[in-house]
């Protein structure tokens, strides 16, 4: 094995480990902070915010197009930044100076008038956001997951104390909004800090028609992912209201816990990984077994405990929230192996395959969330994301990597045990549910005897990928 194949794997690893320590620490740290906000917000008021977010993360996709992922496979990263960094600086100005002016139209066309204000002030994200998109992919290309570390620590504690200090003085949605923008403040600010980076900016025409050619797709790509995840948002304020949405949140954001910390570990290690590796097919394999062994299992509990979960941590009004999180948890783990598929696709060139498979996806989606919900209200649109995404979207991957040249049968073997494994998981909350009564009970010994029958059941598949991974890494002799 060669220096620069160890070099890689180690990076990659480390990279790896911080960016899941940081995903971990921050995930758990939000879920506290989401426990306390349930308490003091009422559900409607968590349908304004989301609806605020909603606008907020459709222009925050738009206004990068794809210039990150540029920066991040670049063979030139030095000679196109002040491009990339003009381009999203003039990006970002633009959208929010609109958003800001159109506030109150887009909250009319989402069904949730109160939100307009929020969205103004979110608005400010777009063009802090910006301005650091050169330091933060930086960061990125280097594998620098610790001091996202600390950008990630700092945006926490500034958006906790804020918003916490705010909503309790009585400016409810306000004061997530406001909180949301000091915090990308000080984390804009520790990112060019941290790597290193001057703003400069300067327009080569050279570097333009590539940067833009390769960029364009992912954004419109990573513009219909936004849609796929949030269609439902919109959906539910027009056809069910605010407080329907808010219990669909909750569910969302319950879901998000695992498969966020998962899909960002992924997203931070995967795209350099496979640009770079000489290996990719061996690489997408062990991603695939690997992501897939962590997010199953975690769906499966999340299905199976979520009244439990829900009652316990945000008490009896919020449980009409934990038939959705069923669908949802389930959808998630499905999200994390989709966002390997896509980092493998975007590293070999392959943006605009990605871009039709999340364009077909958005359709078919769409179509089926408007009935859905109209039939069965906010269940109905969970169960239709996991509908949608079997029926659909898994095959549609499967037949582009296929003829991207992957040997699908190596990728799907890897993903074979740990779903074996989590059947006796299953059986094993089954089981405990039927012998103790009460949610605390439930929750604490249900999701510890099925952790445990799963960990049992993969040790010996554990034990090889690890020995398979120390071998790989191992220096050349």
């Amino acid at each position: 094995m060669s220096d620069a194949g160890s070099n890689l794997r180690a990076k990659v690893a480390r990279g790896a480990a911080w960016s899941s320590v940081s995903t971990i620490t921050l995930r758990l740290g939000s879920v506290v902070v989401g426990i306390v906000l349930a308490r003091l917000l009422t559900p409607s008021e968590f349908g304004v915010y989301a609806v605020a977010l909603t606008v907020q993360s459709i222009l925050m996709t738009v206004a990068d197009l794809g210039l990150s992922a540029s920066l991040v496979r670049s063979d030139e990263p030095e000679r196109i930044a002040p491009t990339v960094a003009t381009l999203g600086l003039a990006i970002g100005v633009t959208t929010t100076a609109i958003t800001v002016a159109t506030s109150s139209l887009l909250a009319d066309l989402l069904g949730s008038p109160p939100a307009a204000p929020a969205i103004s002030v979110l608005a400010l994200t777009l063009l802090l956001s910006s301005v650091s998109l050169v330091p933060y992919s930086m960061l990125l290309r280097r594998f620098q997951q610790r001091e996202l570390f600390i950008v990630g620590v700092a945006d926490f504690v500034v958006s906790t104390s804020v918003t916490l200090a705010l909503v309790a003085l009585g400016f409810s949605v306000m004061g997530l909004a406001i909180g949301r923008v000091a915090a990308q403040i000080v984390s804009s600010a520790l990112q060019f800090f941290l790597a290193r980076v001057r703003p400069r900016f300067r327009i080569d025409r050279d570097v333009v028609r590539p940067v833009l050619g390769f960029g364009l797709p992912i954004a419109l790509a990573n513009l219909l992912a936004w849609g796929l995840i949030n269609i439902d948002n919109i959906v539910l304020v027009r056809v069910a209201g605010a407080t329907a949405l808010g219990f669909y949140v909750l569910a969302f954001n319950i879901s998000n816990w695992p498969m966020s910390a998962l899909s960002q570990t992924v997203r931070a290690v995967s795209l350099p990984y496979f640009s770079r590796t000489g290996n990719a097919d061996e690489g997408l394999a062990r991603f695939v077994g690997l992501g897939w062994a962590a997010a199953f299992p975690a769906g499966g509990l999340l299905a199976m405990l979520s009244a439990p979960l829900v009652f316990t941590l945000y008490g009896q009004r919020w449980l009409p929230a934990a038939p959705v999180l069923a669908a949802l948890g389930v959808f998630g783990a499905l999200r994390v192996i989709f966002d390997i598929f896509n980092a493998y696709l975007y590293a070999h060139g392959h943006s605009r395959p990605v871009l039709v498979v999340q364009l077909v996806w958005l359709v078919t989606l769409t179509v089926g969330m408007v009935f859905a919900t109209r039939a069965f209200g906010i269940l109905g649109a969970g169960w239709v994301h996991v509908i949608v995404a079997l029926v659909v979207v898994l095959p549609a991957y499967l037949v582009i990597l296929r003829r991207a040249g992957v040997g699908l049968l190596v990728v799907l073997k890897r993903a074979w045990w740990p779903s074996v494994a989590t059947l006796p998981a299953a059986g094993a909350v089954v089981l405990t549910q039927s012998l103790v009564s009460g949610p605390v009970p439930r929750l604490l010994i249900g999701g510890a005897f099925a952790s445990l029958v799963y960990l049992v059941v993969m040790w010996p598949w554990a034990r090889r990928e690890w020995r398979e991974v120390r071998r790989q890494t191992a220096p050349a002799e």
